[in-house]
């Protein structure tokens, strides 16, 4: 699936907000590099070059035009493409930062427990993921993908991603190599202009999947559909706006 940077960072702020707050919650790093993995376009990279200056700090994507907006933003800071589902560093890292990527990895806590091992005693894992399959803005998504007016455009099964598993399986998975393995779980509420403004959010990331499989006039009647069940799910607010409420799974592990 090809991504956007420049539909990606229309929201910048909001989407860089729990990459500070995660990043935040780091300790003390062993030395080491640090790798940003699923580095978008450069926002949670800046936040870690600003986190920890001076260290070496490598970002990591799959999507091309994410890491030309990276590169862009960075010059300094060596970019990589790799797929994170067999990616590996060339040696033990002291940081590994995913900001809202392993969702879209199946056996995600696989993949987790396997960079956790390539750590350096002391070495942290910083996972944030979005938990939101049950919002309306998801949810919508997925019944109109069942349609009938849609459905064949997607063979078997909807595109949607698997829901993330509950914080005690990834505590239990990952606390036999981890001093400490900390879940937690925010409910983001961001204030946007309108009902049109959450469709713009999720043509950037959520959305794609169920976009990309559709024809021209297909994709209009889909959006138009899906715009018409988002202006019924998140009502004007009195002050005007709309509340779009994102919750979002944290996980910081620590290597023995």
């Amino acid at each position: 699936m090809a991504w956007s940077a420049a539909d990606y960072l229309t929201f910048e702020a909001e989407r860089t907000r729990p990459a500070l707050d995660l990043a935040a919650q780091i300790p003390s790093l062993p030395e080491g590099t640090l790798y940003d993995l699923g580095c978008g376009p450069g926002n949670s990279t800046a936040v870690l070059a600003t986190r920890f200056p001076g260290r070496r700090l490598i970002g990591v994507d799959s999507d091309a035009d994410m890491l030309a907006s990276a590169r862009r933003r960075l010059p300094e800071t060596p970019f990589l493409a790799g797929d994170l589902a067999e990616w590996q560093p060339e040696e033990p890292a002291a940081l590994f930062f995913a900001n809202a990527v392993f969702q879209w990895l199946p056996d995600h806590a696989a993949i987790l427990e396997r960079l956790l091992e390539t750590l350096v005693p002391g070495g942290v894992l910083a996972v944030q993921m979005p938990d939101n399959l049950d919002e309306p803005s998801h949810r919508a998504m997925l019944a109109l993908a069942r349609d009938p007016s849609f459905a064949p455009a997607y063979g078997a099964a909807p595109p949607q991603r698997a829901p993330l598993a509950p914080a005690r399986a990834y505590v239990e998975r990952l606390s036999p190599q981890a001093q400490v393995v900390d879940v937690w779980r925010t409910t983001y509420h961001h204030r946007l202009a309108d009902a049109a403004a959450i469709v713009e959010w999720v043509k950037g990331t959520g959305l794609r999947p169920f976009l990309e499989p559709l024809g021209p006039a297909a994709r209009v009647a889909y959006l138009s559909a899906y715009t018409a069940r988002i202006e019924a799910a998140y009502p004007p607010l009195a002050g005007g706006g709309v509340l779009l409420p994102f919750p979002r799974l944290f996980l910081l592990a620590i290597r023995q």
